[in-house]
């Protein structure tokens, strides 16, 4: 099963990242669909349709496309955090300097360099996600702080005690209970969101980012 989630997550993943970077000159026929994130709890589930109140209260309709991948996450710790790991750390600037983070994603090995970089996030106003491979992970008084490197460049980052840190687990379609909380990294359409890969909660953990 997790060999089945990997990639399609990797892909959402890497779609995620690309729509941050610097757009250059295309053609309109080599666009990309717009990349939205969706964040709720489902509704109901079809079997080729999801229907999630949104975060914002919205109800909305996302369509699953064919060949459509589930994961879930599963609980970790901040002391899992070791030189190697591949990270997704979702962070604020602090008052005091550099950023403290919102959640950690802990990657399977076999997911390292997935959207790698550092690009504006939706998780909260002004917040970023960082997709980087831990340098050092150093515990200090109020938690730990890891320095990421990413594409040559690194980046501090502070991980408050009680920071959400998770990583990725199998899921089955049993899991998509009325209540369920998903994340959805989904393509813009003029029908609703299309998705081709959905992340959901159980076991009482939720995808954080």
């Amino acid at each position: 099963m997790i060999k089945n989630i990997l990639p399609a997550v990797l892909l959402g993943l890497t779609a995620i990242a690309s729509t941050a970077l610097p757009a250059a000159p295309v053609h309109a026929e080599d666009q990309k669909p717009e990349q939205i994130h969706v964040r709720g709890s489902i509704v109901n589930y079809s079997g080729s349709a999801l229907k999630v109140k949104t975060r914002e209260g919205e109800t909305v309709d996302v369509t699953l496309a064919d060949g459509w991948k589930l994961a879930s996450v599963a609980n970790a710790a901040v002391t899992d955090i070791k030189p190697g790991d591949f990270v997704g750390i979702a962070s604020l600037p602090s008052a005091g300097g550099g950023d403290g983070a919102l959640e950690v994603l802990i990657f399977p090995p076999a997911m390292k360099g997935a959207g790698e970089g550092s690009y504006g996030w939706d998780l909260k106003p002004n917040s970023s996600m960082t997709n980087a491979t831990v340098a050092d992970a150093v515990k200090g008084v109020d938690g730990r702080t890891v320095t990421v490197s990413y594409h040559g460049k690194e980046k501090k980052i502070a991980i408050p005690a009680g920071t959400p840190v998770v990583t990725i687990a199998p899921a089955t379609n049993d899991d998509l209970v009325p209540g369920a909380v998903v994340f959805i990294p989904a393509e813009k359409a003029a029908s609703g969101p299309l998705a081709h890969q959905v992340l959901v909660g159980k076991n009482g953990v939720v995808p954080p980012m």
